[in-house]
């Protein structure tokens, strides 16, 4: 397109001319157009409501106001413990905030990631009662890296004896990677427990989310990440990495373990973020969290999430479309591409759907982490107003 004709060529309609005419508002400017050169040619006035303008610009920057989008500042438990949920297993669970607050669970990655301090800071420390705990095998819960009597289904059943333990007869549900598939499964399966969802890194755990980042389709982007995963794997063995990886995995030499659980880990370390992060890097080389994330991983990709369907969470989405739910996804996620979160945004239009354009899949990036406290300010504004 020559753009130098176009800042040359006459105007259109010659016979106009256009005169500002400023109503008090900051958001807009309205013009009245007359035509001079016509015999008994005629004005006219485009008229708004000005109170409802500036009412609606008024509800707009309040709006813009109340929602904050700055992680609050790191603040300690005021009570912890442990529950136990099985012959086997042994839960770690905190709470922090507001004793009296709106409860919200928040709900780890992996399976196998466990919980830290810094996601406590999404939530404001004087609203929420924030629960935070470490799913079986994860984090501080015992016994560690175990994978007997380790299925969705067995989580789901723990948050429920967790809430109960607690004494909490609803809360919201918050989860991201790992996190939002377990909060799906959860929310389904109790939705009259759930005041709201907010969900990150949609992952929905489908043959082809697995196979896009085990089996080579991630790679075409993160290369150099991907050959020292692929290299651990004899060249026979590469038809199928996740089986490849979970006979290592499972090995009865413990040193075997370690090894392929560092390249299980690095490579999704490596892949997490839009720029690298070397901080989140070095967890690849820290074997005890390595071996719970690796093996509780594999154990439930191998599985399937242990779903009776490959598209259960999508075909189960009509039980909790009456529930005020966000959805955050960054636009060049690896781990967990858009393909999910927009599938999931079409069945469930109803939700908030935030894509973040500049992020990729971890909380701790800065847009994906605005987002997700912008979006627990929301469900707080709404619970506020009930």
């Amino acid at each position: 397109m020559n753009l130098g004709l176009l800042q040359n060529q006459k105007p259109l309609f010659p016979h106009f001319t256009a005169t500002p005419l400023s109503i008090p508002s900051q958001f807009f400017t309205f013009h009245r157009y007359k035509t001079p050169n016509f015999t008994g040619g005629k004005s006219f006035v485009l008229r708004v409501n000005k109170s409802e303008l500036i009412r609606d610009s008024m509800d707009l920057k309040k709006e813009v106001y109340e929602l904050n989008k700055n992680l609050y500042e790191e603040i300690e438990p005021y009570a912890t413990g442990f529950l136990k949920v099985s012959d086997v297993h042994t839960i770690y669970w905190e709470q922090s905030g507001n004793p009296s607050g709106h409860p919200v669970v928040f709900l780890h990655g992996g399976p196998g990631g466990g919980t830290s301090p810094s996601n406590r800071r999404f939530f404001d420390p004087e609203f929420y009662q924030i629960i935070l705990f470490d799913q079986r095998g994860a984090g501080k819960s015992t016994p560690h890296a175990c994978l007997e009597e380790n299925t969705t289904w067995d989580l789901v059943k723990d948050i429920e004896k967790l809430r109960e333990h607690l004494q909490i007869p609803e809360w919201q549900v918050f989860g991201g990677s790992w996190g939002s598939t377990l909060a799906l499964a959860y929310s389904q399966s109790h939705p009259d427990k759930v005041t709201g969802i907010v969900l990150r890194g949609i992952f929905l755990l489908r043959k082809k989310e697995i196979d896009w980042f085990y089996e080579g389709g991630a790679a075409a982007i993160f290369p150099d990440a991907w050959e020292p995963f692929r290299d651990l794997i004899p060249e026979n063995e590469r038809d199928c990495f996740m089986k490849a990886y979970h006979k290592r995995l499972n090995s009865d030499d413990l040193n075997t373990q370690y090894e392929a659980a560092r390249a299980w880990t690095k490579w999704e370390m490596m892949t997490a973020h839009l720029q690298p992060n070397e901080e989140t890097i070095k967890r690849g080389d820290n074997d005890d969290f390595s071996l719970a994330f690796a093996r509780i991983e594999n154990h439930y990709f191998v599985n399937k999430g242990f779903f009776s369907t490959d598209s259960y969470l999508l075909d189960n989405i009509e039980k909790i479309k009456h529930i005020n739910a966000v959805i955050v996804q960054g636009r060049y996620d690896c781990c967990c591409p858009m393909m999910s979160a927009w599938d999931l945004h079409k069945a469930w239009p109803e939700a908030d759907f935030k894509v973040v354009p500049d992020a990729g899949h971890s909380a701790n990036e800065p847009g994906i982490a605005a987002e997700l406290v912008a979006a627990n300010e929301k469900l707080k504004n709404i619970i506020r107003t009930k």
